[in-house]
């Protein structure tokens, strides 16, 4: 007959190879923290509502206190434990009485630990983001202001259009950074919600206090619902939608100026700390900080994206597919994100722009034309559609080869035949409808470029930087003192059970006597 094949026991070595080993190692570097301070919280919860005596709980407090996180941070995984949070619990159970460490995990779940742990990483994740988008808006606001009046192509389809100036540009791109924050701080307020006291997914039957849990852990409330606690995945997919969002909108502006940093356009020199040599080639300056930016933000995008991925049409429950294989990519998704981030900042803080460049080519290539149109309407009333075609007609007579002065005279001749004479429109007037300083000082309408819509638009956006910053030292703020008054519950606790003791082995000597 043929024999049996023995099976392995717990873990599987191909199981600890490929799944075991490589989640004890993201747990070490992501969760440890977070997990300490969960196993402080509950405690202390759990005396506060005497589901653990007093004495007890400062028993573990103290294991806690002397638990030696470095040489957790050093373990191999033998696979003679489960995971991190099995092994902590050897750990502790080895530094306290087996089963007073035993009573932490009462009223609580790995469901409930694991989700707090998600979340709590994930709010410094978007605080660092946060961070990195309030810096690169800062250096983007002073350029603005520098330059706010300096001339240059605006373009559609790739190709030039109309003048604008940098400064107007700049904002364009200020303020969806501006979204950007937004959105992130929305993501933030619903990320900042507790699921500690979910339990397995349906709470439990001792008398918890999750609120007060939350607020040792330094969240604004609680998520709810126990069921959505440990099922709900939008906590996760909203933030990596804004970091997704966020990217794109990066890689569209480090695009541009890859472009102007080519020796075609030459509209951005990076400085000489911010450039690669070629092995071979003598004269070049790669701006390749700008190509990490792209590469960077696209895969902070395609991380972000593929976390959603991964979630498309899975249970609506407690599964693997939202945990451990899957919470470290979209970490690295906001990781990557922040390195781009503050790449651009950094080196935006030593480029410079070829102003002189740029009002050279806001004034060629046709692009103030727009403004000779509206100026034919608004000298002698006739529809904007007849001066488009007489402006058109003569663009097409120059073949392409512009010339403000050929221009005026074209159209100094052909308006003076679609009036019959009666124009008063001078050559003086026609050449300073073709100046691009002209074309950019009369759109001075909400949101356009003129100094009179600019400037304080750009001085909107200093303030919204300094609120921004106010609202990131404040969330980070919030964290630090719930740090620190979780501390003063924990060292009052240990204190006080410390002077019951001593009172107690004074009545026993007393009484001895």
């Amino acid at each position: 007959m043929p024999q049996s094949k023995v099976k392995s026991v717990f873990p599987a070595p191909i199981y600890r190879d490929t799944v075991l080993s490589q989640v004890f190692a993201d747990a070490k570097r992501y969760f440890l923290d977070p997990l300490i301070e969960i196993e402080y919280a509950h405690t202390l919860m759990l005396a506060r509502q005497r589901i653990m005596p007093e004495a007890e709980a400062a028993e573990c407090i103290r294991a806690l206190d002397t638990l030696n996180l470095d040489e957790i941070r050093s373990t191999e995984y033998d696979g003679s434990f489960e995971d991190l949070f099995f092994f902590v619990e050897q750990k502790l159970a080895s530094l306290a009485a087996p089963e007073v460490a035993g009573k932490m995990h009462t009223a609580r779940s790995r469901n409930d630990i694991d989700l707090t742990m998600y979340r709590i990483v994930l709010r410094e994740l978007l605080l660092g983001t946060g961070e990195a988008l309030l810096e690169l808006r800062h250096r983007l606001v002073e350029l603005a202001w520098k330059h706010r009046a300096a001339l240059m192509p605006a373009y559609t389809h790739n190709q030039p259009a109309q003048p604008t100036t940098l400064g107007h540009y700049l904002m364009a791109f200020i303020e969806i950074l501006e979204r950007d924050s937004e959105r992130l701080r929305a993501a933030y307020a619903r990320v900042n919600r507790s699921p500690m006291g979910a339990c397995a997914i349906t709470t439990t039957g001792f008398p918890i206090d999750r609120e007060f849990t939350g607020r040792l852990l330094g969240f604004d409330g609680l998520q709810v619902n126990s069921y959505g606690d440990i099922a709900a995945v939008d906590y996760l997919t909203e933030s990596c939608s804004v970091l997704a969002v966020s990217m794109l909108n990066l890689g569209r502006f480090a695009q541009d100026l890859l472009l102007w940093s080519t020796a075609e356009f030459n509209y951005l020199r990076l400085s000489d700390a911010y450039v690669q040599i070629s092995s071979i080639m003598p004269q070049k300056r790669n701006p390749v900080p700008l190509e990490h930016v792209r590469i960077l933000a696209s895969r902070a995008f395609t991380e972000a994206q593929g976390t959603l991925g991964c979630l498309h049409n899975t249970p609506f429950a407690d599964m693997n597919d939202a945990e451990d294989d899957l919470q470290p990519l979209a970490y690295t998704a906001f990781e990557d994100g922040e390195r781009s981030l503050r790449l651009l900042a950094g080196t935006l803080e030593e480029a410079e722009f070829n102003i002189e460049h740029m009002a050279k080519a806001a004034e060629g290539n046709f692009l103030p034309v727009t403004e000779l149109a509206d100026t034919l309407v608004r000298s002698t009333g006739m529809s904007f559609h007849s001066a488009h075609g007489i402006v058109s007609g003569a663009v097409k007579k120059l073949s392409g080869g512009y010339d403000a002065e050929a221009m005026s005279e074209i159209i100094e001749q052909d308006l003076a035949e679609f009036t019959k004479g009666a124009s008063s429109l001078t050559r003086k007037d026609i050449l300073k409808a073709l100046s691009a300083a002209n074309f950019v000082a009369v759109r001075r309408i909400v949101g356009g470029p003129a100094s009179e819509a600019l400037d304080p638009e750009i001085k909107r956006a200093q303030g919204q930087v300094s609120l921004d910053q106010q609202w990131l030292v404040a969330a980070r703020q919030a964290l630090a003192n719930a740090r620190a008054s979780r501390r003063q519950e924990l060292d009052a606790l240990i204190q006080r059970t410390a002077t019951q003791r001593a009172l107690a082995q004074e009545t026993a000597t007393n009484s001895g006597e």
